[in-house]
């Protein structure tokens, strides 16, 4: 036997904890999407003009109400997959090698993406410093580039930290920058329109036809000089495409659904028809009303700076419109700089994938000791921006010519990977809209027709953008063939170990405590030991409501009484088993977006082990699946059992045995055991919600507490019911 010094100095817990249990409202989810992809406004229309001419606007505004049918494709992939994402998506529909081609376009675009908008905002600083600087009549100046390119690497070093800390943290600040962006937006929406009828009939921008198209020719590359312009179709694929790079971010909705709270489809809806009305009227209403506002004369000289010149140009006193062209500038340097933090969170979520899936070691997904990011593949990202920042010393233009090649070719490999298995499977939560059936046969007209479009725009862009074309294929060739040397050289080193395992940081502890689970009295606690018998976890996360009981997963690590369980060292107590078996648990606490602690507790006698650990966390209720090797009744005699032999005053809590395709048994443990389940509040609390939301005002509030009952009867003791009523409206009066 150990001494009682030895004993409190070695560990006999194992505290489990994973990055993936971090979830987020649907208003966080939007904002870190917008982030970046609202920050186009800020740019595209500019560039498109730059590129195709005064009929830049209407392409603007097609591409964002365009963004409602990719919106679907996102929606369909997520439904399928919790961990979506191009890579995912591709690999399970075309194969490995087309996955690698695809994710290596879009880390691409990712890297480039943090880098071009905090460049960006630099421009729009350095500019407004200079003005400043005139109108004061001070002789300093900035050169515009060289800050640009100090001030990104100051930007992209403060969201590296962010993200390092965590996406609580992350998505804090891009809801905050979306709110203030928010004003600004309204401010254009109504200034505008009276702007318009102040001065008189508005400067329509000629309409999206071949004939109005002026293109550049930086704009046409490889077309320059040949028939294919003079093809109307062709012409105007090519000018959509340039106007395309303002729906650049959508890939991050994919990596945000991972983070995304439950319900988790809904909430993914809901975040999804946010951005894309957001994005419709920033990006595409406002760059309209900018070609109805600034004079042709003068819109050649804001095409870096085209919401600045709109400010400028809105009706009202000069004093005025300069303080918000101030506002606006301010505004674009927050939400450009909140891009990099979008670019960091979507390609850290892509490089996690690949990681899980064995193609980058797993050494990169290494959880940070005290937030448990993963700060590695965060660090190479951030790495990766500031060298280019730091190579482009500056200039916006040489950022952006590269910037559009990963965002369409990505959409495009998205949208085929979810169109070919839509023939392969039928597990979608979600269908892209306009499904016919003929012959009785569903036809995925909606999906096909995005993917067709898609492809002649991504083809089109690989002609018209000859700079981009260059350097994007020579960027993804390198990373293609990175991740195929490390993903050959993973399988040699893995021997056949099984990937796809979650990083855990593990802390041990002497003894089980509430301190060190972080758990609330009242907690459930779920045992689990096998994960093909999962059910019963299953049920719980479906029904209890976080909110109010914690959800704590406990496996018992058997050690026999010879060894000692003080002799155990880590390797032992936490070993492959209990990683896969932990890595289930997380996938399903994911999936249902709800958070869960994990705790692997040694013991001689497994129920000795339940019982204690319950009643050391103040659990409610101890929640086990059927065991193989023996019946119900048994289980709940040995776990009864184990509580008699707990000291005096011994904690009451509930046991519930969950057998598959048969009710729960329930069994109460103490010598008062409460009258009420602390699940059968949360479900009548949900009841009362979802009535709430189908009848509103028309149900008085005793009425809907009774249907509430009506509809739990089945699964309550008439002895009960006024115990029930009782709680239930003090439950319903507190919400």
């Amino acid at each position: 036997m150990a001494s009682q010094t030895d004993r409190a100095q070695t560990a006999k817990v194992v505290v489990a904890t994973t990055v993936a249990l971090s979830f987020i409202s649907f208003w966080r989810a939007a904002a870190i999407v917008l982030s970046d992809l609202a920050s186009s406004a800020f740019y595209a229309g500019g560039i498109a003009e730059h590129a195709i001419g005064k009929s830049a606007p209407w392409f603007i505004l097609g591409v964002m109400l365009f963004s409602f049918a990719v919106r679907s494709v996102y929606l369909e992939s997520c439904g399928m997959f919790v961990r979506g994402g191009v890579y995912v998506v591709v690999r399970d529909a075309m194969g490995h090698f087309m996955a690698r081609i695809s994710v290596s376009a879009l880390i691409f675009d990712y890297i480039l993406t943090g880098p071009i908008s905090c460049v960006s905002a630099g421009q729009y600083l350095g500019r407004l410093l200079n003005e400043i600087a005139g109108m004061m009549h001070w002789s300093a100046h900035v050169p515009p580039n060289a800050f640009a390119a100090v001030f990104g690497m100051v930007v992209t070093v403060y969201f590296w930290w962010n993200n390092v800390k965590g996406i609580h943290e992350s998505s804090g600040k891009a809801l905050r920058i979306m709110q203030i962006t928010t004003v600004m937006v309204i401010a254009f929406l109504i200034w505008c329109p009276l702007t318009l009828l102040i001065r008189g009939p508005a400067q329509i921008p000629p309409a999206p036809i071949p004939q109005n198209l002026t293109f550049s020719k930086d704009a046409l590359g490889w077309f320059w000089g040949t028939m294919w312009p003079q093809i109307s179709l062709v012409a105007i694929v090519v000018a959509f495409g340039h106007s395309l790079l303002s729906m650049s971010g959508f890939e991050t909705l994919a990596q945000v659904y991972r983070e995304i709270a439950y319900p988790k489809v809904k909430n993914l809806k809901l975040t999804g028809n946010i951005v894309c009305t957001y994005a419709v009227l920033c990006t595409g209403v406002i760059t309209l009303f900018a070609g109805m506002v600034i004079p042709d004369a003068a819109r050649g000289e804001y095409v870096d700076n085209l919401l600045g010149g709109l400010a400028m140009h809105l009706a009202g006193p000069q004093f005025l419109r300069l303080a918000f062209h101030v506002f606006v500038v301010v505004v674009g340097v927050l939400i450009l700089s909140g891009a990099v933090n979008t670019s960091m969170i979507g390609a850290n979520g892509v490089l996690n994938r690949l990681a899980e899936d064995g193609v980058l070691f797993n050494w990169f997904r290494k959880p940070q000791k005290r937030f448990g990011t993963s700060y590695r593949l965060i660090n190479v990202i951030a790495i990766m921006q500031l060298a280019t920042i730091a190579m482009s010393g500056g200039d916006i233009y040489l950022l952006g010519e590269a910037y559009a090649f990963g965002v369409v070719w990505s959409f495009f490999m998205k949208s085929l990977g979810v169109l070919v298995l839509r023939y392969r499977r039928h597990d979608q939560e979600y269908k892209t809209p306009f499904n016919p059936r003929i012959f009785g046969k569903e036809i995925p007209v909606g999906l096909a027709t995005t993917t067709l479009i898609l492809l002649l725009v991504a083809v089109a862009n690989l002609f018209s953008k000859q700079f981009a074309t260059i350097y994007g294929v020579s960027f993804t060739v390198f990373l293609f063939v990175i991740f195929t040397v490390s993903e050959r050289i993973n399988r040699k080193r893995s021997h056949g170990s099984k990937s796809g395992l979650e990083q855990f940081n593990l802390e041990m502890q002497s003894e089980v405590s509430a301190e060190s689970v972080q758990a609330r009295p009242g907690c459930v606690l779920v045992s689990v030991r096998e994960s093909k018998r999962m059910r019963h976890l299953e049920n719980v996360l479906a029904k209890t409501n976080v909110k109010r009981h914690d959800i704590v997963v406990m496996t018992v690590r058997p050690v026999s009484t010879g060894a000692g369980e003080y002799q155990l060292s880590d390797q032992q107590l936490f070993s492959d088993y209990e990683k896969e078996l932990l890595t289930r648990v997380v996938a399903m606490a994911e999936r249902e977006g709800k958070t869960a602690d994990l705790l692997v507790v040694p013991g001689v006698d497994p129920f000795d082990a339940m019982v204690q650990t319950a009643a050391k966390l103040k659990a409610s209720r101890l929640v086990t699946g059927v065991s193989p090797k023996m019946d119900s009744a048994e289980l709940a005699r040995r776990i009864g059992l184990a509580w008699e032999k707990l000291p005096e005053p011994r904690h009451p809590f509930s046991l519930e045995i969950i057998s598959p395709d048969r009710p729960s048994e329930y069994v109460n443990l103490g010598p008062h055991p409460p009258r009420l389940w602390p699940e059968d509040v949360d479900r009548a609390h949900e009841i009362w919600l979802q009535l709430q939301e189908n009848f509103g005002a028309r149900l008085h509030h005793r009425d809907v507490v009774g249907i509430a009952l009506r509809r739990l009867q089945k699964d309550l003791d008439a002895d009960n019911r006024q115990q029930v009523l009782s709680d239930l409206d003090k439950e319903l009066r507190k919400s």
